[in-house]
């Protein structure tokens, strides 16, 4: 565990008098199941065991599995967009959640084609989840500032099944269609797309303020926000198995943010996941404690149970030997320099001693899936997939 204090990135927040104290509670935990502790702690067995010991400790933590159903899913529009063709879709991903999704196919495929699983970030109006990475149809300047900050103007979905791919897209839970509406001002029904930008961004704000709200009430209900968002997102590789338009055995996933940090945690957990692309979201637990967690590590990261033992950087660990792509650009204001270097070493020394190759990409560029970033992507999922 690192105990320095970033050197070359400025902490952006701490915890005032209480900092110290944190600081030993966490130097107290044993981060028994980190890689190379239990690896010294267990010296006869695999990587394999480690990697089936921590994938069911983290199913277990998420303190929720909806267990099995019907999707049930049901197309409920059908637009040609000229080179490829875009399904909107409902389908269960719990007996109490029904979802609106995009599926993207390229036209004119007489054989199934590969398919991408494609996350939208966090940062951003939290009003537009899907939308922001598809063309819907409808526009705003709101919209059109989030698109060219983080994507180089470009729709990052439609990139993809440009490339090939068939690509399902969803909100992420408290964004888009799955805002608590009808509390703290939230309105049921609202057009988005008509209210002027300065309005449309306050209320935006009343939809961040009420996530707290929401914590709570997820935890209330006895469950984490991973592990929600966890299944809602499995629950999109089992609706990509159901469409014919698609090659199961070459399933890729790729997102932003907390786009990246599903990702993650869906390539880690998920076999079916052949190759994976996250951007935006690795680092070394402990240099973030001390740098940021108040920006960075948001509800969509509390694992009760999981960081007492585990690290950040342990996650990857667990895809291994399903093509893992991590993405971190060298001026992410969100992680600290050390912290971000700390796991690519640590990644690199394990997938190297493991025969698997580590591949930690570090572009010089911000918080984003730019233009740069997305060549790489495809390059690598034309390889993987």
């Amino acid at each position: 565990m690192s105990t320095k204090r970033p050197s070359i990135a400025k902490p952006i927040n701490q915890y005032g008098q209480l900092e110290s104290s944190m600081r030993k509670l966490r130097a107290g935990q044993t981060k028994d199941l980190h890689y190379t502790t239990w690896q010294k702690d267990h010296p006869n067995a695999s990587f394999r065991d480690w990697q089936e010991l921590v994938s069911q400790h983290i199913l277990d933590c998420f303190q929720y599995d909806p267990g099995e159903l019907n999707l049930n899913p049901e197309v409920i529009e059908t637009k040609d967009r000229g080179s490829f063709m875009m399904d909107t879709v409902l389908f269960n991903t719990t007996p109490w959640h029904r979802l609106e999704a995009y599926f993207l196919y390229p036209k004119n495929q007489s054989t199934p084609q590969p398919a991408i699983l494609c996350l939208h970030a966090w940062g951003g109006p939290m009003v537009f989840g899907k939308d922001r990475i598809v063309n819907s149809g409808r526009d705003c300047e709101v919209l059109k500032k989030h698109r060219q900050e983080f994507y180089d103007g470009k729709y990052l979905a439609e990139e993809y099944v440009k490339q090939g791919y068939c690509v399902l897209v969803i909100d992420n839970f408290h964004f888009g269609d799955r805002i608590p509406k009808g509390t703290n001002e939230i309105q049921e029904e609202i057009d988005l797309y008509n209210m002027p930008t300065e309005e449309l961004e306050a209320y935006d704000w009343v939809v961040r303020d009420a996530l707290t709200y929401s914590m709570h009430q997820i935890f209330w209900a006895g469950i984490t926000w991973p592990g929600l968002n966890f299944w809602d997102d499995k629950r999109c590789i089992d609706y990509l198995f159901s469409r014919p338009e698609v090659d199961v055995n070459h399933i890729g996933l790729t997102g932003l943010s907390v786009g990246g940090w599903r990702c993650n945690l869906l390539a880690a957990l998920d076999s079916r996941i052949k190759a994976s692309v996250s951007v935006g979201w690795m680092t070394e637990g402990d240099y973030q404690q001390q740098f940021n967690v108040r920006g960075a590590v948001g509800p969509f990261c509390m694992i009760p149970g999981v960081w007492n033992r585990l690290d950040i950087s342990d996650i990857p660990l667990l895809s291994l030997g399903r093509n893992p792509m991590l993405v971190v650009g060298t001026h992410d204001h969100l992680f600290p320099v050390e912290g971000v270097e700390a796991a690519k070493d640590y990644l690199g020394q394990i997938a190297q001693d493991l025969g698997e190759n580590a591949n930690f990409y570090r572009p010089n560029t911000e918080h984003c899936y730019n233009l740069d970033v997305q060549e790489k992507a495809f390059a690598w999922f034309k390889d993987k997939l």
